[in-house]
This record gives C-alpha cells, sequence and structure tokens, in this order.
C-alpha cells in the first residue's frame, strides 16, 4: 500500500492511496469465508456453503466493499496520524481511464480530493474595545410595564361604546363578494382585540361601536401576519388562511374593558408582599429596578453580538470555497446552484466562527466538562417547565429529567455546543475592553 499527499495550495491537497492484492486479498478472502459460515442456501446444510460458491456469487461486491472499507480506514489513519485538519469529508475524483477487472489481481489507485483548515493567529488583548450597553428604562418603557401590571389587577367592565384597546365579543360571519351572507361558509363567535389590528383603518372602524352594531371586515387585512390570531377568531386551519379572500361580518355581542387597577397599599401588597413598597415613587422604583436587572440579558446578548463582529472582522482568512461548495453538493444532490450560491455565504460565515471557536479553546486549555452541560440543560428545562407550571420541581426531578434529556445524541450535541460558545464569550468578554455605556431601552431597540 502507498500513500500520498499532494499539496495543491495551503487550503486544497490531492491525496492518492494505491493498492496491490497484498493490501486486500487477505481481508476479501476473509470475509467470503465469514459470509460462507452464515449463508443460508437451498441445497447446503447451514455453515457448510463452500467459499468457492460465495465468491462466484457475491465474489465482486464482497471484494468492493472490502476495498471500500480499507480505503476509509487508510485514510482515516492518514489525517489522523498527519493533523490534518479537513473541511467537509474528502471526495473521490472519478478517473474514466481507469478500467479494472476486480478479479482480485488489480493494482488499485485512487484519488480524493482534501479541503483543509487555514492557518491562523489569535492576536487579543485589552487593546480590543468592544461597547458594554448598560440599559436604563426610558419613560415610555416603565409607563407601558405599569400599565400591563394594573390592568393585570384591574376589573372587566362593559361600557357602551368601544374605544382602542378594548375587546369585542362578536359573531363573524362569511361573505359573498356581493356583500350576502356567503352560504355554507365560515361562522364563529370570537373575542376580537382591538390592539391587536395591525391595519389602522380597520382599528379605527372597531372604535365607537355599540352592542349589536354591524360592520364588514377584512380579517386578512386586519391581523396581517398573524395567522395563529385568524385561526383561532375564525376556528380554521392556518393552511386554509391562503385561499381566504371574503369579508366577515362582524355582529358586536358585547364590549368589554379590562379597567386599569387603582395604585394604592392593597395593589401594591398584591405585587410585592406587605409594605414592601409604600407609594407610588417606591413603586416606580421598584419597577424600574426590576426592568432594568431583566435588560441584562439584553445587554449580554448584544455583547455577544458585537464580540462575534468585531472577532470575525479582525480574524481574517480564506476557505477553500470551491472544494466547500463541490462537497455541499455531493452531499445533497437536490440542492441547486442558485440554492448553494445564495446559502453559501452564510454556511462559510458559521464555519469560519467555528474554526475561530475551536482554537480560541485549544489555545487557551478551556475546558467542557458534563457538568458544564449538564447545568445548562438544567436551566433549560427548567425555563421550559416554568412556562407551563407555577410549581417548580425538585432539584431531584429536575436532575434526572436532564440526564433523560442529555441521553439523546441531538440533544447532547445542541447544549455542548452551547456551552462551548458561551465560554468562548466569556473568555473574549475577559480579554477585551469593555467601553460601557449607559443607554435608553428605546435607543437601545434602535441599535441595528
Amino acid at each position: 500500500m502507498n500513500i500520498a499527499q499532494d499539496k495543491i495550495d495551503n487550503l486544497n491537497s490531492v491525496v492518492t492511496v494505491k493498492l496491490s492484492p497484498e493490501d486486500y486479498k487477505l481481508k476479501v478472502e476473509k470475509a467470503i469465508k465469514d459470509q460462507a459460515k452464515k449463508a443460508k442456501l437451498p441445497g447446503f446444510r447451514p455453515g457448510m456453503v463452500p467459499p468457492s460458491h460465495i465468491k462466484r456469487m457475491h465474489g465482486k461486491s464482497i471484494l468492493l466493499e472490502e476495498i471500500n472499507n480499507l480505503l476509509n480506514d487508510t485514510l482515516s489513519s492518514y489525517i489522523n496520524d498527519n493533523k490534518i485538519q479537513v473541511l467537509g469529508q474528502p471526495l473521490p475524483k472519478v478517473d474514466d481511464t481507469k478500467d479494472y477487472n476486480w478479479d482480485y489481481t488489480d493494482d488499485f489507485e485512487f484519488v480524493y480530493e482534501l479541503g483543509t483548515a487555514p492557518e491562523f493567529n489569535l492576536d487579543f488583548s485589552a487593546n480590543d474595545k468592544v461597547v458594554y450597553y448598560t440599559i436604563k428604562i426610558d419613560e415610555e418603557t416603565l409607563a407601558s410595564r405599569i400599565t400591563n401590571l394594573r390592568k393585570s389587577y384591574g376589573k372587566m367592565t362593559n361600557p357602551d361604546v368601544s374605544a382602542d384597546g378594548d375587546v369585542l365579543y362578536s359573531e363573524l360571519v362569511q361573505l359573498s363578494p356581493d356583500g350576502s351572507v356567503f352560504e355554507g361558509g365560515i361562522s364563529s363567535t370570537a373575542s376580537v382585540r382591538t390592539d391587536q389590528v395591525s391595519d389602522e383603518a380597520i382599528k379605527s372602524s372597531l372604535v365607537g361601536l355599540k352592542k349589536d352594531d354591524v360592520i364588514e371586515i377584512d380579517i386578512k387585512k386586519a391581523f396581517e401576519g398573524k395567522n395563529e390570531i385568524i385561526t383561532k377568531l375564525l376556528n380554521i386551519k392556518e393552511e386554509d388562511i391562503q385561499d381566504l379572500q371574503s369579508k366577515f361580518k362582524l355582529t358586536v355581542k358585547n364590549v368589554n374593558r379590562l379597567e386599569e387597577g387603582d395604585l394604592n397599599q392593597e395593589f401594591y401588597d398584591k405585587l410585592f408582599g406587605a409594605d414592601v413598597v409604600k407609594s407610588e415613587e417606591e413603586f416606580r422604583a421598584k419597577i424600574t429596578e426590576e426592568l432594568e436587572s431583566m435588560m441584562v440579558q439584553n445587554s449580554d446578548q448584544r455583547l455577544q453580538s458585537d464580540l462575534y463582529t468585531y472577532v470575525n472582522s479582525k480574524i481574517d482568512f480564506e476557505l477553500p470555497n470551491e472544494f466547500l461548495k463541490r462537497w455541499l453538493k455531493s452531499t445533497n444532490e437536490k440542492v441547486s446552484d442558485e440554492e448553494l450560491e445564495s446559502g453559501y455565504d452564510d454556511f462559510a460565515k458559521n464555519l469560519k466562527w467555528t474554526l475561530i471557536e475551536n482554537k480560541i479553546i485549544k489555545d487557551n486549555q478551556i475546558e467542557i466538562k458534563y457538568e458544564d452541560v449538564l447545568a445548562l440543560a438544567k436551566q433549560r428545562l427548567q425555563a421550559q417547565f416554568a412556562m407551563y407550571s407555577p410549581q417548580p420541581i425538585t432539584e431531584e426531578q429536575l436532575s434526572q429529567y436532564s440526564v433523560q434529556f442529555l441521553q439523546n445524541k441531538e440533544n447532547a450535541n445542541r447544549i455542548f455546543e452551547e456551552v462551548k460558545a458561551l465560554k468562548v464569550f466569556d473568555f473574549l468578554r475577559g480579554v477585551f475592553t469593555l467601553d460601557k455605556q449607559e443607554i435608553a431601552f428605546n435607543k437601545f431597540n434602535e441599535l441595528n
């Protein structure tokens, strides 16, 4: 056996593997004998099928399989032994000039293309600066939060005339193009929230309505882009929305309004416990503190995004792009050339970041332990359980669920990659200089 690598450039290589009969003959003969022992053929007792019979019937397919196994093992060992960082997988080069007999006497030559990872250096220090935004709550955001809290502890009323923000308990009946009721069409009784209506003209038409008032409404236009609301209002499936063209007759059955709760001691005690907050000033300060504490996660996510962008722009290297495109095409032949080209930039960007991540971890000896993966899995599952049940589960139950969750390979890989990313960002955060700047929440949301 002979294997050799020919470097085309720093990112592309060709590996040639030459096999002689001495390299594969014994493996093929053993495979034939093993299959003869297991074969169940008419006219032969179990385990007594002659190897010559198996060779005559299946010899070429066994030869092909054993050579393929030998090639895979040889390539893997060569790549590992020579510490070649391969991107994708080796691609075989088809040579139509070679015509083998497959009679156990051939000298074979197989050629593979390799795309290899580029070499690059990490050069990070305190001289690298990124902005870390400390989010402060603006008056508009604070007022919106206070309104929502007051409504949560408010009371339901039934005013005579509807206003913006009211809920119209209504009967909805599908109309024909001429405005008449569509026989056999959609009809339902549902609560229409005016604050969910996207179209301003339609929203205005829902203001000033009284019980038993009737209007025509274009449901698709009213809730454009909010398919989940439309399916609930009309009690239809989401796939039926696309063909929904007609208008609906809306008959108001009742006007519901949620009045805001009063800012008094009873309200404060319900929110925070007895006598924790005793005035409107203290209440506003407490809500501001809670909101700004919640915004730390937004700040951290923004920092991660900015670190990602900064590092990608600072570390510049090429990838074996043409090889990678051929490899991607070989792994999914159904992908068109147009789809491949349009999606390749995102693929290359993610691959580049993966290479940077791996080098940061390797160069700085960052460890990712099972305990780290388990801890993050517990966090994620605990958050999911909290969405569906107000009662927290015990630590013992959470640990059991997390271990079971990680036994799924896909789940384990996803959490592992998340832990890896967090450790890399924590490392960069400790090396870079953070330029801390205060910013109002509404201005923060306007950042690109």
